[in-house]
């Protein structure tokens, strides 16, 4: 791997400054702290563990892309935690979420005009993506209730069920909706936590996003449940234990 291994690491070193620069602004509780620092150490680690199981020896422009999304997401989870003990500046913790939702779109696209598409890289976005749903939506309860939850943890059960389910894990035929609903939700989910809207305008908001990332969870599943029916050996808790399941594609 050479010092591809070494990489990540800077933006973790960012993420350090920039919640050091944050708390000269507003105060970062030891939860702040804890959730941010551990995010991107505990992220940053996982990512270094594909890059080894992957073999991967160039870090590349793309990556680079998404590890500061990342670096911006661990921000955003320490805003989020510290906003629990007192208020912070919601202007901040939106234009951090708004401008990581805004480089969703670049990884992409700096990876297709370079040529280092990867599955590494795809799962990296992939990932980025869905935790910083689930912190928006952490942040979200307070002005919609629990159930906005369910946006951030649909993509988090889904993994679950492929541990149980072997078909779970079967790899998914490439969707652009995927993308399209994730960044709606991520848009709808950051406009109820600017708290621009009445009440009743953020239960709304919240509650189509819901719509949109069931409908598309719902399509995948049906999708898997069909293909599960079509080929019958994968039912078979025998024959499955000996199969090497594909990778995850969600």
């Amino acid at each position: 791997m050479g010092k591809v291994q070494w990489v990540p690491w800077w933006w973790v070193a960012g993420g350090v400054a920039g919640l050091v620069a944050i708390g000269t602004a507003t105060p970062l509780t030891a939860a702040a702290w804890t959730a941010g620092v551990g995010y991107l150490v505990v992220s940053t680690a996982l990512l270094l563990r594909a890059i080894a199981r992957g073999r991967v020896e160039r870090f590349g422009p793309a990556n680079a892309v998404t590890a500061t999304r990342s670096m911006l997401v661990g921000l955003v989870t320490a805003l989020v935690a510290a906003s629990f003990a007192h208020t912070v500046p919601t202007a901040l913790l939106v234009t951090l979420a708004a401008v990581a939702l805004a480089l969703d779109g670049v990884d992409g696209y700096v990876a297709r005009r370079t040529h280092s598409e990867s599955e590494l890289g795809a799962r990296f976005d992939m990932e980025v993506d869905a935790f910083l749903l689930l912190v928006l939506c952490v942040c979200d309860v307070r002005f919609v209730g629990w159930w906005v939850l369910t946006i951030g943890l649909l993509r988090y059960a889904f993994v679950v069920a492929g541990w149980m389910l072997p078909w779970m894990r079967q790899t998914l035929p490439p969707r652009y909706w995927r993308k399209v609903v994730t960044a709606a939700c991520g848009v709808a989910l950051a406009v109820v936590a600017s708290q621009l809207l009445p009440p009743a305008g953020n239960v709304l908001v919240a509650a189509a996003a819901l719509a949109l990332v069931l409908e598309s969870f719902a399509r995948d599943v049906t999708w898997l449940v069909r293909v599960n029916l079509a080929a019958t050996p994968l039912v078979s808790l025998e024959k499955a234990s000996t199969i090497s399941p594909p990778e995850e594609s969600r």
